[in-house]
């Protein structure tokens, strides 16, 4: 259960990370108040109405409101995650120390596997009694 737990506590941490660090870009194309495409990594299709190129002739040039319009959406992730070591004060580092060193001696474990009942004898074995009781295990 406990390795459980530190796995996913580890997968999340590594998720939040990936998260803070990561930017990107969403671009999008509406036409009045309809959304006509979006896109994350490549340019976004027009849906044909922008404004044409005005005549040559102003006599008979039409003016007209151009009703598209293009929105871009940018979250910038964060750059700056290493912090030096030497731009901390002695006291954080002397924490930081000590607090790697109780975390580090927390993980190591017994190398000699201990038997609880290595002292004890078994019970004396007066009958059978999974042969009584005719109850084996497969």
């Amino acid at each position: 259960m406990k390795n459980v737990f530190r796995q996913i506590a580890a997968f999340s941490l590594a998720l939040l990370v990936l998260l803070s660090t990561m930017s990107f870009t969403v671009d999008m194309h509406f036409c009045g108040k309809t959304l006509v495409d979006y896109s994350f990594f490549d340019q976004v299709d027009s849906c044909g109405m922008e404004m044409m190129q005005p005549a040559a002739n102003e006599e008979c040039s039409v003016v007209v409101d151009n009703c598209c319009k293009e929105e871009n959406i940018v979250v910038e992730g964060q750059d700056d995650l290493k912090i030096s070591f030497d731009s901390l004060t002695f006291q954080q580092q002397a924490f930081v120390i000590a607090y790697s060193y109780s975390f580090l001696s927390l993980l190591e474990g017994d190398l000699k596997n201990k038997v609880p009942f290595g002292d004890y004898s078994p019970p004396l074995l007066i009958r059978d009694i999974h042969i009584l009781d005719e109850t084996f295990l497969i």
